[in-house]
């Protein structure tokens, strides 16, 4: 294949197929695990006489239609009487007997860069198995929409859980390719591991759901300032909409006014911020801002511009502050079917909440995390894939 752009499953199978001959092949992959040309990688593995031995989903299953949170059930692939194992289900962690027909592992996930977003718990529940039991892993590398983005706290360890499952910040920024020999280091893991990168930039366009909710590289961008507030379910993420996770709607009592006022307030705290009125549709070729929130008659709405100075936590505990100046502390922490706890373990601890509770501003609280950031960077390596 000839292609300008390749993912790590076109390099694996035009330059190092010999990774696998022999091999009993087990694959960790779902919806958007496919090739340069859409192929789903599992075809291309058996096209290509790859020993096929066990497939493995993630959450959202294999097929990738399941909703966030359910489990999913071990199956039979259809076609090929492969075993579709089940990693968010009775286990969420390979088992012995899941890999004893197993030599390598491959792992071809479509990742955001984002902690919460459980495709990096499973990678590390992988590369733990994989040591555990002898069997060598290969990451197919992708890229992700947030490359290079790093913001937010590193996680308390007893806050650590499938939503705060590694050590980095919120937002990590690391490819899975990446991501995988950092963590092996990390947690001194010994394993045959192998990085098979991607090649080149992906096509303006080409994207596939890598979960239900995250239909397109917005979604993903916006995702990490919003997920936040599914810790306060009378704030609707859209998440069954069409603009899930970038932005909030409500059905209660706060008013166009009020929304416009918490966007106001987000600018405030934020100068890289921009609230443009929602109606506002004038194209902003001046805007260096990098984000823009636009209010809406029950809502609010996150666009994404630019990478450059786009700190998706910061975004994110903005928002929550404006909401809880706007709306109040009762309406918002203790009303309504709150869950802080939520809030505290998708950030991986419950300074936060305690802070913005005690009246703390948003960068106040960043300030806080900075020498984590500066940490994780420093023994961080981001080579330039492929």
């Amino acid at each position: 294949m000839n292609l300008e752009f390749q993912y790590g499953i076109d390099l694996l199978l035009a330059e190092h197929s010999d990774w696998l001959r022999g091999r009993r092949v087990g694959l960790v992959a779902h919806a958007a695990s496919v090739d340069a040309a859409g192929v789903p990688s599992a075809a291309r593995l058996r096209a290509a006489g790859v020993n096929l031995t066990a497939l493995f989903g993630p959450e959202h299953g294999f097929a990738g239609a399941a909703i966030a949170g359910e489990e999913v059930g071990d199956a039979r692939h259809a076609e090929w009487n492969l075993p579709i194992h089940s990693l968010y289900g009775a286990t969420r962690k390979p088992t012995p007997a899941m890999l004893a027909d197993v030599d390598v592992l491959l792992f071809d996930l479509q990742d955001l860069g984002v902690r919460c977003y459980t495709y990096s718990a499973t990678l590390r529940n992988c590369l733990e198995a994989a040591a555990e039991n002898r069997k060598a892993v290969i990451v197919l590398d992708r890229p992700i929409p947030l490359a290079g983005v790093v913001d937010g706290p590193l996680p308390e360890e007893q806050f650590m859980s499938f939503v705060a499952a590694i050590p980095t910040p919120f937002c990590y920024g690391l490819t899975p390719g990446q991501t995988a020999p950092w963590l092996c280091e990390k947690l001194k893991l010994d394993l045959d591991l192998r990085i098979a990168p991607f090649r080149g930039t992906p096509p303006p366009g080409r994207w596939l759901p890598p979960s239900p909710a995250i239909r397109s590289p917005a979604h993903a961008l916006a995702y990490p300032s919003i997920v936040l507030f599914e810790a306060f379910p009378a704030l609707d993420v859209g998440r069954k909409t069409e603009h899930a996770f970038q932005g909030l709607e409500n059905g209660i009592e706060l008013t166009p006014k009020d929304w416009k006022e918490i966007c106001e307030e987000v600018s405030r705290q934020l100068s890289v911020v921009r609230c443009r009125p929602a109606t506002d549709h004038t194209p902003r070729t001046t805007d260096t801002g990098g984000v823009q929130v636009e209010p809406l008659a029950a809502g609010l709405r996150v666009r994404v511009t630019a990478l450059a100075n786009y700190r998706p936590a910061l975004l994110g505990l903005a928002l929550v502050q404006a909401v809880q100046q706007v709306w109040g502390v009762e309406n918002l922490w203790h009303q309504h079917g709150a869950r802080p706890e939520w809030f505290d373990q998708l950030l991986g601890t419950d300074r936060i909440r305690l802070a913005l509770l005690a009246g703390a501003t948003p960068a106040d609280i960043a300030a806080a995390w900075a020498p984590g950031l500066a940490a994780f960077g420093a023994e961080t390596v981001r080579p330039t894939p492929g």
